[in-house]
């Protein structure tokens, strides 16, 4: 990693900035070269460490392996009447250590590409690029990215979690089973399930999750886990940490629209899933081979039509929450582990498609297709 700490009054010009060096910055960053570029990011890896997750397939489980926390082919989503599980052969459901990704990446970056471990301040967009200072440094871009995460509206749809990451008494019942989404809780607050992802026989993330409009006090997402924790005989041996998060299931605003975006910013959070590390993938590698090429576009992370399908899906989860588990729970249990997969990252075939819609409530989604 190479780290720009000395200052000069000049202003340093520089081919490309990078506005955050979260998933969507720094990966950018990492796959650059032949040119001059700087990542201005102010926090270290560790202070961001969270879980990301993935379908993995086999190339990605392979490039992701030094960071990944646990990988199942197993996962499974119960209601108070059924389990579905779905065991694949294509994809690996994988959890990845942020702070081990974004570390490796700060590492690999080429020479000419830098970190300037500050906050940009002052930033003027000028054109495709623009100036800013960083560290008490003035900077000039020729292109200008920016990565920091955007802003949500007060009554917007959420996805909001708290999660517990613990190490048990005693082993795990089925380890090797990723729970997705356990409903057999509170759902009197919009739709809420438990995830929960066993490391191993005796280390387990759990997350309270919940997709709403109003983001619930702490106590409540914890007494959740305490509860689900109780009722699978799960007793706590060492709590190793607590994360939160809120992921945008709507449309959001960029922390600066003069500024050509990147990642969450810039639409690539799956609006029905949360989901978003395998969008910002494609979308960071596409960017960064066009720059290799002279074209600077921003690829669209995400097509317009899938977005459509999925402001529909969220307007009835808005319009009659009570429909979540069954949504849910209908679409998985109309597709096979593989394809589920394939839905989840948006690239299900247009058959998966059709699957989907005919399992589906129709009156609630024809109301929200007529309703725009």
């Amino acid at each position: 990693m190479s780290t720009l700490n000395k200052q000069t009054k000049e202003t340093i010009e520089i081919d490309i900035a990078v506005i955050g060096g979260g998933s969507a910055g720094i990966t950018l960053a990492s796959k650059l070269s032949n040119l001059s570029a700087l990542v201005i990011e102010p926090r270290t890896p560790l202070e961001r460490d969270c879980s990301w997750a993935l379908w993995a397939n086999t190339t990605q489980t392979k490039t992701f392996a030094s960071s990944t926390k646990g990988s199942w082919k197993q996962w499974r989503l119960v209601d108070h009447y059924e389990e579905i599980l779905h065991n694949s052969e294509q994809f690996s459901y994988t959890s990845l250590s942020s702070a081990s990704y974004m570390a490796k990446c700060e590492n690999s970056l080429s020479d000419g590409v830098n970190l300037v471990r500050a906050t940009a301040k002052n930033i003027v967009a000028a054109g495709d690029g623009g100036s800013f200072t960083a560290a008490g440094q003035n900077y000039s871009a020729a292109y200008l990215y920016d990565s920091r995460p955007p802003k949500m509206a007060t009554n917007s749809l959420k996805q909001h979690f708290l999660g517990w990451e613990i190490r048990t008494k005693s082993p795990i019942d089925k380890p090797e089973i990723a729970t997705l989404m356990d409903f057999r809780v509170d759902q009197s607050r919009g739709l809420h399930f438990i995830y929960a992802l066993p490391f191993s026989g005796n280390h387990i993330l759990i997350e309270s999750t919940m997709i709403s409009t109003n983001i619930e006090d702490k106590t409540w997402y914890r007494q959740a886990i305490e509860q689900w924790l109780q009722q699978q005989n799960i007793e706590i041996d060492e709590l190793l940490g607590e994360e939160v998060g809120v992921i945008p299931m709507q449309a959001v605003t960029p922390t600066d629209k003069s500024i050509a975006c990147i990642g969450a910013a810039s639409g690539a959070v799956r609006l029905s899933s949360g989901y978003a590390f395998s969008s910002i993938q494609q979308q960071v590698t596409l960017l960064a081979q066009g720059i290799g090429l002279s074209n600077y576009q921003v690829p669209a992370p995400i097509s317009p039509g899938l977005i459509r399908m999925d402001e529909i899906f969220n307007r009835v989860l808005i319009a009659q929450p009570e429909l979540g588990v069954t949504i849910m729970m209908k679409t998985a249990k109309a597709l096979s582990a593989d394809s589920f997969a394939h839905f989840m990252l948006g690239t299900a075939t247009w058959l998966d498609w059709l699957k989907v819609i005919l399992a589906m409530p129709k009156l609630p989604f024809l109301k929200q297709v007529f309703s725009q």
